[in-house]
């Protein structure tokens, strides 16, 4: 029986922001995370229209008879297309004129795992135990760690953590990442906005997740997040790779919802 996604999902406004300008995507091949910025409407008119550009693209991946190639292909360019879109939109209307968003997504295809990444929404793999983050932070804060010019307690804590190097803001200035891994069954991921990540240490997620599990895991998250200020949304998605027959049609969550 073919590999899915069993997927648990949860979006906050959190206890600072006046709407949500997160969006998610799940399905049993394709979940995804998109952060909008660029004010509240704006926002959220960027992360719904990446997750939107998504969900149009999904029976497509799903194809069996689109080789393998051709839908890598596609899924990579639709970063591109999203960044097309946010540029055209901006255009009509000034008041969206800054807009963009993060997009994190992960597809389950007959060979293994895609990741694609686009800014500083996380892919965390839990395995054996173990938690590891698969994307890397398109962050200044994180060029400044690869240089070693930053500890990680500083950069967790420092006042500029969230400044990106990368998004879709319709500059066409893009380098998306597509990477590749084994899908092995059993194994667990977590995908989530920096409403989670910024507030959260991994070694804090990890201890949720060694006592939690499904959508009480969820719940815990958000309740640790809110105790410490929720300074942001939080959107978070909880996926097990299964071999049993999932159902249930394709979902969107937050501002894509709308």
């Amino acid at each position: 029986m073919p590999l899915a996604f069993k997927t648990f999902a949860i979006t906050d406004i959190g206890l600072q922001r006046e709407g949500n300008e997160d969006a998610a995507l799940i399905s049993t091949k394709l979940i995804a995370v998109a952060d909008g910025m660029g004010g509240h409407a704006g926002g959220e008119v960027a992360s719904s229209l990446a997750i939107h550009t998504l969900a149009k693209l999904e029976p497509t991946l799903r194809d069996t008879g689109l080789d393998e190639e051709a839908r890598g292909d596609l899924f990579i360019n639709v970063s591109f297309e999203v960044d097309s879109q946010i540029s055209a939109k901006s255009k009509v209307d000034q008041a969206l004129s800054g807009m963009g968003t993060t997009l994190t997504a992960l597809h389950l295809n007959d060979s293994g795992l895609e990741l694609l990444h686009i800014g500083d929404s996380r892919c965390y793999v839990f395995s054996s135990g173990k938690l590891l983050q698969l994307s890397t932070d398109h962050t200044v804060m994180q060029e400044l760690l690869d240089q070693g010019r930053l500890s990680p307690e500083e950069v967790h804590n420092h006042p500029q953590r969230s400044l990106l190097t990368q998004a879709l803001m319709g500059d066409s200035g893009i380098d998306p990442e597509v990477m590749l891994y084994p899908a092995k069954l059993g194994d667990q991921f977590l995908l989530c906005s920096d409403g989670l990540s910024a507030v959260l240490s991994d070694l804090e997620i990890a201890n949720a997740i060694a006592n939690f599990d499904g959508q009480d895991l969820l719940d815990k998250l958000v309740a640790e997040v809110k105790a410490k200020g929720a300074p942001d949304n939080i959107t978070i998605l909880w996926a097990e790779i299964v071999d049993v027959a999932v159902t249930g049609k394709l979902e969107l969550i937050g501002a894509a919802s709308e």
